[in-house]
């Protein structure tokens, strides 16, 4: 006997949002941070580093390197990014070259939520209640007031906004599960678009480094299948199973398959990182599977479920893995969107305040900061900057300023909306939360960029070793990360060996990592002439020691 569905919903309250605020929600989440900024440390600066390998033809295409150190299997993105670069490096900054299409990406998965929650939310077991004398939600227009729902949960989850940005293989493993939750949606309805959705899906995580989680879709994807009422779901099992046999033979021609498994942490700490990376996605979710747990087996909720369980599962065997959960925020949104009908009124205003205060606070705070840096009132936070990232030679914008305004205009007018008397539409709940996460991105992405750029980037540090190392020298690298690798490479152009022991011969200079406080006397190496130890401004532990070569006659 089927359950009844929980949701009650009328006909005003499934008006969808107006399609201009949803594209400036949009490209108030995306544009900001795709101009004006280097690489940064770390991920996105490793990744730069190989696409950029590519892109001038120093690399093997199915070997790309840093400093001679090849890169695991996920070599979709760096293709893409060294395509982009060769496109549009000869007009734009190579960085910004090979952000073009991973910003598209970004699109992509926001595009793929939306249309995988209005497949799912006009299956029949997901429509509202009706009316004993009509006045219910329309089954389109209810799906698309639950699209944009999820849509607006997927803005506004936290984890999303730094990874979301980068120029990193995550984000092609995003945008390859927002595909599949996508297949999975549609493959009752949209036979051959579902189809080919998979068969792209899947090899996309394989190919840009994650298949084991490929499969673990795949599992999930046959148990939802196989047990569906539609004939139509049932079939795509087959199409499941190909697309995780192609996935599986090119992980392997890849070099892909490598078990990055680590220690798992406690509860608290895995349970601290779903708190913050997800939210509010994870709470509106958990809600979502109370208020619909008699039908749990249905296409609106299984389908998310099983692929959010397997990115957690996923996260989890990685030793909490913020990258791995990163998988799951579009199943999330998707799940959040199905608590809107049910959502009680008490708790949209707890999420309407919370908001507003929250993120009203984080943007004045960014507004106290710039303050400060451009017009020294008050003094304080400049003065804290100073300490933290000495040398910071400042920076001022007019477009950026311009831009922060219009931003901080838009969320005053988005709160007075919000907190007025209108229509209580199902995504109203998460216009705020959306509009704050979008506010504080733009704000931080504009005011604060310049000092977030110095802060993040390894400029200033190659910088400081260009005043030791000739611009043609040749450098031996001991004990250097892959993104300090990359950023020699990539900001100066040097030709760079890496070692696990200082070289005999070969390379005229030598760089090699200590501790901030280390010994003069254990800094001595035999052969080599201590020119120099340079930091990063804001690093704290480390610094970068630069050796010259002793010539013959010296040693």
């Amino acid at each position: 006997m089927t359950q009844p569905t929980p949701a009650l919903v009328s006909e005003r309250a499934a008006q969808r949002l107006p399609r201009t605020a949803l594209l400036l929600f949009c490209a108030a989440y995306v544009l900001p941070g795709l101009f004006g900024r280097d690489p940064w440390r770390n991920a996105d600066l490793t990744a730069f580093g190989y696409m950029l390998s590519l892109a001038t033809g120093g690399a093997d295409p199915l070997s790309p390197t840093i400093a001679g150190q090849p890169a695991d299997g996920a070599l979709l993105p760096y293709w893409i990014g060294a395509l982009a670069i060769k496109l549009f490096g000869a007009v734009l900054d190579p960085a910004l070259a090979a952000r073009l299409p991973f910003a598209l990406l970004l699109v992509g998965v926001l595009a793929l939520t939306w249309y995988s929650s209005y497949h799912l939310a006009r299956t029949e077991a997901a429509q509202p209640l009706p009316f004993a004398f009509g006045g219910e939600a329309k089954p389109v227009d209810y799906a698309r007031a639950i699209a944009d729902g999820a849509l607006l949960a997927l803005v506004a989850t936290l984890g999303l906004l730094q990874l979301g940005h980068e120029t990193t293989p995550e984000l092609v493993q995003l945008f390859g599960a927002a595909l599949f939750v996508y297949a999975m949606a549609a493959s009752a309805s949209r036979a051959w678009p579902s189809r080919i959705a998979v068969l792209v899906a899947l090899p996309v995580l394989a190919a840009s480094g994650a298949p084991s989680i490929g499969v673990g879709f795949a599992l999930g994807g046959l148990l939802v299948s196989l047990r569906s009422s539609y004939a139509l779901a049932r079939g795509f099992a087959l199409w499941i199973a190909v697309a995780a046999l192609l996935a599986a033979a090119l992980a392997g021609a890849l070099g892909a398959w490598g078990w990055r498994l680590g220690r798992p942490g406690s509860v608290g700490q895995l349970l601290q990182l779903l708190v913050w990376f997800a939210w509010p996605a994870w709470a509106l979710a958990g809600w979502t599977l109370w208020r619909w747990r008699r039908h749990l087996a249905h296409r609106h909720i299984a389908v998310p479920l099983a692929v959010a369980t397997a990115a957690i599962v996923a996260c989890i065997a990685m030793g909490g893995s913020d990258r791995a959960l990163m998988l799951s925020l579009p199943a999330l949104a998707v799940l959040a969107a199905f608590a809107l009908p049910t959502l009680q009124r008490g708790v949209a205003a707890a999420i309407d305040w919370f908001s507003v205060f929250f993120f009203s606070l984080g943007a004045i705070s960014v507004w106290v900061i710039y303050a400060s840096l451009q017009l020294g009132v008050p003094a304080k936070p400049a003065a804290n900057i100073a300490r933290l990232a000495p040398g910071y030679p400042g920076g001022f914008s007019w477009p950026a300023l311009v831009a922060a305004i219009a931003g901080t205009i838009a969320w005053l007018l988005l709160v007075r909306w919000r907190t007025g008397r209108h229509p209580p539409v199902l995504w109203k709940s998460l216009v705020l939360p959306a509009g704050g996460v979008a506010l504080c991105w733009l704000l931080a992405m504009t005011l604060l960029l310049p000092v977030l750029d110095y802060a993040r980037s390894y400029r200033p540090l190659v910088e400081r070793i260009a005043l030791q190392v000739p611009r043609d020298a040749c450098i031996a690298a001991v004990g250097l990360q892959k993104a300090q690798l990359a950023a020699l490479e990539v900001h100066g152009g040097w030709r760079v060996e890496n070692h696990a022991e200082p070289p005999s011969v070969g390379c005229e200079f030598l760089l090699t990592t200590v501790r901030m406080r280390a010994e003069s006397s254990s800094l001595q190496r035999p052969g080599w002439q201590l020119l120099s130890r340079e930091r990063r401004p804001t690093e704290r532990d480390e610094q970068t020691a630069i050796y010259r070569r002793e010539p013959p006659s010296a040693r």
